[in-house]
C-alpha cells in the first residue's frame, strides 16, 4: 500500500543539544559530541521543541527503510551523547592461566593458550577500557566505535580451526550495549 508522507518523531533527552548542519546532524551531550550524515534527497530531517523529525512525502518501502534507520541512528547518538554505550566482555582461561594488562593504550594478553610472545590491541581514542577482574568493560559515546573496540578485543583472541566449544580459552562479549548475549 502506498502512504502518501510519514513522520517519525525522537525525542531530545535533558541535557542534549541537536542541531543540523546541511544534511549532517550534529549532538552534544555531557558524555561527548557526536555527528552523522542521516538527510538524504528523500528523508528531511528537522530539529524542533524538544524532538528531531523525520519526514519523508510519497513513501515507498525504500523510503520506510531510509527514515527508520536514520532514527535509529538519531537515537544513538542522543543515547550515547547522553549516557555512552557500554559492551562487556569475559575473560576465559581453562588450563594455561592467561593474564590480560591495559599498558598506556593498548591491551596485553600474556600467556594464551601459552604463548611466550604477548598479543596486543591498540585502542581507539575515544574509546574506554577498563578491566574489572575477569570482566573487560568498553565504553564510548558513539555505539559503532564501541562495538567495533569490543570486536577487536574478542578476535584478538580467536584460535582459527579449532572448536570453541572444547577450546573456550579466550575473551567474549557478554553483553551488548545493556543486552546479554
Amino acid at each position: 500500500m502506498h502512504v502518501k508522507q510519514i513522520t517519525e518523531d525522537v525525542p531530545i533527552p535533558q541535557g542534549v543539544a541537536v542541531r543540523m548542519d546541511g544534511p549532517v546532524i550534529r549532538v552534544e551531550g555531557p558524555k561527548g559530541k557526536l555527528s552523522r550524515t542521516v538527510a538524504t534527497k528523500r528523508v528531511r530531517v528537522t530539529v524542533g521543541d524538544g524532538a528531531v523529525t523525520l519526514t519523508t512525502e510519497d513513501a515507498t518501502r525504500n523510503e520506510k527503510r531510509t527514515l527508520q534507520t536514520s532514527r535509529a541512528h538519531i537515537a544513538n547518538l542522543m543515547k550515547g551523547a547522553a549516557q555512552g554505550h557500554v559492551y562487556r566482555l569475559k575473560i576465559c582461561s581453562g588450563h594455561f592461566p592467561m593474564s590480560v594488562a591495559i599498558k598506556g593504550n593498548t591491551l596485553e594478553v600474556k600467556n594464551f593458550i601459552g604463548e611466550a610472545v604477548p598479543r596486543t590491541l591498540t585502542f581507539m581514542d575515544d574509546v574506554s577500557v577498563k578491566i574489572n577482574g575477569q570482566e573487560i568493560v568498553v565504553e564510548s559515546a558513539s555505539k559503532e566505535r564501541a562495538g567495533n573496540q569490543a570486536g577487536a578485543i574478542e578476535l584478538l583472541t580467536r584460535r582459527p580451526g579449532f572448536d570453541p566449544r572444547v577450546f573456550q580459552d579466550g575473551i567474549y562479549i557478554t553483553e551488548k550495549d545493556g543486552k546479554r548475549v
